[in-house]
């Protein structure tokens, strides 16, 4: 039987649930001290109907202060322009796409916030229900681990063979390879190593954030359906409702989509170059720093960072000081490559 335990790492600028499966990360959920909560899945606001489109069936709702999101709708229950409702954010924004609401009723007033998203604790115990939730350096070992697994492109399966995930704007692909299992009967080892890569894929993509259409390109011929399509259905449930599978193709692929309701990881987390964007390697950094501080009390520590990694540090630099004690200074070092920082105590 599965086993699930919760994970909160709350740091400095930025707070970290982890779900585990069976040991392993399976959600890694981030919310920062800058974030935009009007935004964040769950939260309630009044919004005003700007524009109304019936060829796509949506409405355009302005949330106030520039925030704008898309309010799907059946003919039926098409919105009137100019119109104030009332809210929920059923779908985060993502690169280039709207935040998606859900309509809960007639508003009243200016568009505004009602109620913030749940806290990330809140979210945690709602998905796994009567867990204790561990924090501390145990949380903190975690939520590292899930977010470097996340960021991966290859992924070790056990037994042997390795799945590869890679997300496009029109889907995310997915390619199951064999590579060193073993076994005599090929059917059988090709056979097993799709049933642990199913499972696999469903855990990563729930870690990952991805969702959407989704290719899963199969390994060998002659596919048992059947097995295969039991096997998906068992992996994918925790992320209904609005799953839905197709059949084995000729080609040996299996096709699903998956609801969208959190962005991916790799959209927060990395910047337009593919690397880690400032933001977060600041936040490393500032892990870093409180780390060295909580292991040597009293001593003061010089931080050695690129330019734009200090620079994006200094705010929450305020923070940790806040924390730890104004005993830490971060010093730019243009010869430090951006993924490298020196922490030293004096």
């Amino acid at each position: 039987m599965s086993e699930r335990r919760l994970y909160l790492d709350a740091g400095v600028g930025e707070t970290r649930g982890v779900v585990t499966l069976d040991g392993k990360p399976e959600r890694l959920l981030i919310r920062r001290d800058e974030e935009d909560l009007r935004l964040a899945l769950g939260a309630r606001l009044v919004g005003r109907a700007r524009r109304v489109d019936a060829a796509i069936g949506a409405a355009f709702i302005d949330l106030g202060d520039g925030a704008e999101a898309m309010l799907p709708f059946k003919p039926a229950e098409r919105p009137v322009e100019g119109s104030v409702l009332e809210v929920e954010i059923r779908s985060e924004a993502r690169h280039a796409k709207l935040a998606v609401v859900r309509l809960v009723g007639e508003g009243q007033g200016a568009p505004r916030l009602l109620d913030p998203p749940p806290p990330l604790r809140d979210q945690l115990a709602a998905l796994v229900r009567n867990a204790r939730i561990v924090d501390g350096a145990d949380a903190r070992r975690m939520a590292d681990a899930a977010q470097a697994e996340a960021l991966q492109t290859l992924h070790a399966l056990p037994g042997g063979g390795v799945l590869a995930i890679e997300p496009t704007r029109a889907l995310t692909a997915l390619d199951i390879d064999l590579g060193d299992r073993k076994g005599a009967d090929a059917k059988r080892v090709t056979r097993q190593v799709n049933l642990v890569a199913i499972a696999e894929a469903a855990r990563l993509l729930r870690l990952k954030g991805l969702g959407g259409l989704v290719v899963i390109d199969l390994v060998g011929r002659g596919h048992d359906g059947a097995a295969l399509l039991a096997a998906a259905r068992l992996a994918f449930a925790p992320d209904n409702p609005g799953v839905a599978l197709g059949p084995i193709s000729r080609f040996g692929t299996l096709e699903l989509t998956i609801p969208r309701r959190a962005p991916p990881l790799h959209d927060s987390l990395c910047g337009a170059h593919g690397g880690l964007a400032d933001r977060a390697l600041a936040q490393a950094l500032i892990r870093r720093l409180e780390a060295e501080a909580r292991a040597n009390p009293g001593a003061r520590l010089v931080a050695r960072a690129s330019p734009d990694i200090a620079d994006a540090a200094r705010p929450l630099a305020m923070k940790l000081a806040a924390v730890v004690g104004a005993r830490f200074t971060i010093v730019p070092d243009a010869k430090l490559a951006r993924e490298r920082f020196e922490v030293a105590a004096s």
